[in-house]
């Protein structure tokens, strides 16, 4: 579950929201600090993966932080863009839209080093 720049500063110190959408957290496996997870079926964040170069994917701005957000078989995956290292979101189609909930994540976002890219 841990992410190739687990261990980068931002990351290892991440912030967690204490819940997302009303849902608590819960453990993750492994319990590091650059993942977390809400709910069940599980929402789970991690921070440390490679930020994403340009891409044709739907990219939303949410309270100024960009994410591209992507179906999966049942649910979304929202990763920030234009940040390095990025965070990854994957929300469960039981929980709606994605960029409903990607808000909560905002502060930990903003920690993110720019890259410079924005969603055109």
């Amino acid at each position: 579950m841990t992410a190739p720049q687990a261990s980068a500063g931002v990351c290892a110190s991440a912030r967690w929201p204490a819940s997302v959408s009303g849902h608590g957290r819960v453990e993750t496996e492994p319990d590091v600090p650059s993942a977390a997870a809400w709910g069940d079926p599980a929402i789970i964040a991690r921070c440390g993966l490679a930020p994403l170069g340009p891409t044709t994917d739907q990219c939303v701005a949410v309270d100024d932080v960009d994410w591209v957000v992507r179906p999966l078989s049942d649910g979304t995956r929202a990763t920030t863009y234009g940040r390095d290292p990025a965070i990854e979101v994957l929300v469960p189609s039981a929980y709606g839209p994605a960029p409903l909930l990607l808000p909560v994540f905002t502060d930990l976002a903003r920690t993110l080093p720019s890259t410079g890219r924005r969603c055109s």
